[in-house]
């Protein structure tokens, strides 16, 4: 029996003068590979099998179409990239970011980074998703294992929110707070669902959230993991009290707030907004005839002092009168 041709791509029952051609030549330029891949001799072919060649044909293929899509990782200087124009973190934890460094100078950098080709400087480079894998390569020093693709803005936010939803990589707060910046900049409900992953309902409630919540609170208390939409929601309840949100606002500027970590940052403010004041205070006055002409009421922003008209009223006309000489009075005892 004659051996049959390893390199005929025709069936055995059809016709050698109507089968179609068969293609020898792979058109992959991006890999250089336009030339016709042929043995060098009938008998080197007949030496190799038929798998190899189809294994290489087919990795050839896998290259070429990635490279074509953009999706060939390359090495990149890391002074050539710059930031998302969209920032979606709330601040990185020290101690994670370390992890991160020491794991990548052990082990290497096993996920690339996403960027595109920069819209407004020739030359350099924007990331998508990537930005702490970005910070470790420059601080351990290097080049970073890239992706480049050509990116819309919607495009880039809408594959910086889907990696992070993939990696679990950003707290509630900080997905909402994406969410608010990403509709401020004129991005369309749908881009955003679709970079976050939620359907409208989910949308519209995050956002609702973050506009009843000054943005300097969310950006002084951090990325808070610990803690979801429920008790977001209950910060933003006790916020209505105007009071308790301007003692709040004045409080994170504490150096003690400052120096804690975001989830100890939460619970501080949660627990200031918490506090129930005491009552204010009514203290009636007693005069030595046994009347009550003066009233006196404290609370944490005032000192009332009223004067009842019908015990009173000539009582609260001289002391009215009197007003400039008690300051000056007031002005020699504490020396002001």
């Amino acid at each position: 029996m004659a051996r049959k041709n390893l390199f005929e791509m025709t069936p055995e029952s059809a016709d050698p003068e109507t089968a179609a051609p068969v293609r020898t030549t792979l058109g992959r330029p991006l890999l250089g590979l336009d030339r016709p891949l042929r043995p060098a001799s009938p008998v080197g072919a007949i030496s190799q099998s038929l798998d190899g060649i189809s294994a290489k044909a087919q990795r050839a293929e896998e290259i070429e179409k990635r490279l074509a899509a953009g999706q060939a990782i390359i090495e990149l200087d890391p002074s050539l990239i710059d930031a998302s124009f969209i920032v979606d973190r709330l601040g990185i934890d020290a101690d994670d970011q370390s992890g991160l460094v020491a794991q990548i100078r052990e082990h290497g950098q096993q996920v690339p980074i996403l960027v595109r080709p920069h819209p407004e400087s020739e030359g350099r480079f924007q990331v998508a998703y990537g930005h702490r894998r970005l910070a470790a390569i420059k601080e351990i020093g290097g080049t970073v294992r890239a992706v480049v693709r050509d990116l819309t803005d919607e495009q880039l936010i809408v594959s910086q929110g889907q990696e992070n939803n993939a990696r679990t990589d950003l707290s509630f707060i900080e997905r909402c707070y994406f969410a608010t910046k990403l509709e401020a900049r004129g991005f369309s409900r749908e881009t955003i669902m679709s970079s976050l992953g939620v359907d409208k309902a989910a949308l519209s409630r995050m956002i609702a959230l973050v506009k009843r919540v000054p943005p300097p609170l969310i950006e002084a208390i951090g990325p808070a993991p610990a803690f979801g939409r429920q008790r977001w929601a209950e910060i933003a309840d006790m916020l209505e009290d105007k009071a308790k949100c301007a003692r709040l606002l004045k409080h994170i500027e504490d150096t003690t707030f400052l120096a804690a970590k975001s989830d100890a940052r939460f619970q501080i403010a949660f627990d200031l907004l918490k506090i129930t004041k005491d009552k204010p205070r009514l203290t009636p006055w007693t005069a030595p005839d046994g009347t009550s002409p003066v009233k006196i009421k404290e609370t944490d922003t005032a000192l009332n002092i009223a004067f009842d008209k019908r015990d009173g009223s000539q009582f609260g006309a001289f002391v009215e009168r009197k007003l400039l000489t008690l300051f000056e009075e007031f002005r020699k005892e504490t020396g002001d």
